[in-house]
């Protein structure tokens, strides 16, 4: 009789589980962002790889993801205006391809982006004015 009062009051403390809320108000933005050799996103062998999360707050493997988030949201997610040639770069015409790409969700819209340099200079040197692939 006993066992049979302890299983009964084991399950009377049991209440219904609330509906899971939204975790935050804002879209999500988070992104995987990397750096590898070859001509093509699909192919490169990827060397480095960080992710950027923007939304609720800057965080991820990313070195300096508050800085990387702000710029990302200056340019309203678009990480092709991020990628610009700035002058006259000093590298050789080597070719040794570098594939950069960004993949994932900026404030809820899907993100898929890539872009080949010619060799580790020149990504340096269109890369060289932001954060975002400072990794």
């Amino acid at each position: 009789m006993t066992g049979l009062a302890l299983l009964g009051t084991a399950g009377a403390g049991l209440a219904q589980a609330a509906p899971a809320a939204p975790a935050s108000l804002y879209p999500p933005s988070a992104l995987v962002l990397t750096v590898g050799k070859g001509e093509d996103a699909a192919t490169a062998t990827v060397e480095r790889a960080v992710t950027l999360n923007c939304s609720p707050r800057p965080s991820g493997t990313h070195p300096a993801p508050a800085a990387a988030c702000k710029e990302l949201a200056g340019v309203g997610g678009d990480l092709a205006q991020l990628s610009v040639m700035w002058g006259e770069s000093p590298c050789t015409r080597q070719w040794d391809p570098v594939t950069v790409t960004g993949d994932g969700v900026w404030q809820g819209r899907r993100v898929s982006w890539s872009a080949t340099y010619a060799n580790t200079c020149e990504m340096h040197a269109g890369m060289a004015r932001n954060s975002v692939f400072a990794f």
